[in-house]
């Protein structure tokens, strides 16, 4: 399985792309997965400072953002984002099974051998 994290200036680059790259396709119901795509996940805006708020909602501080609009896509095949493509560690997203990372199938036995530690 190929997982792809993904950095696009905005939605609309994001989906472009995606339509172009065959991840998405369109349909008269809307997008549907391309050949071999197993999932796409929109991450949207990262977050790397909370907000914080008074007890009626109101802004104090505004939040602070990662650069760019984020999607993570699993498929079958390799699939060349180029530029898009990023490799973050501690990523707010994984795909059951795989690094928080993207470097891959988790270990099991290892990741089992540090919990019981």
């Amino acid at each position: 399985m190929n997982i792809a994290k993904l950095k696009y200036e905005n939605k609309e680059t994001a989906i472009a792309d995606l339509l172009a790259k065959g991840v998405y396709i369109e349909t008269e119901d809307g997008l549907v997965y391309g050949q071999g795509v197993q999932a796409v996940v929109e991450i949207g805006l990262v977050v790397l400072e909370n907000g914080t708020y008074d007890e009626e909602g109101n802004v104090i501080t505004e939040p602070i953002y990662a650069d760019g609009y984020h999607y993570d896509v699993m498929s079958i095949d390799k699939i060349d984002f180029g530029t898009a493509e990023i490799f973050p560690v501690n990523c707010c997203h994984s795909f059951a099974g795989y690094s928080q990372d993207a470097d891959g199938p988790i270990d099991l036995l290892h990741t089992i051998e540090n919990i019981i530690k």
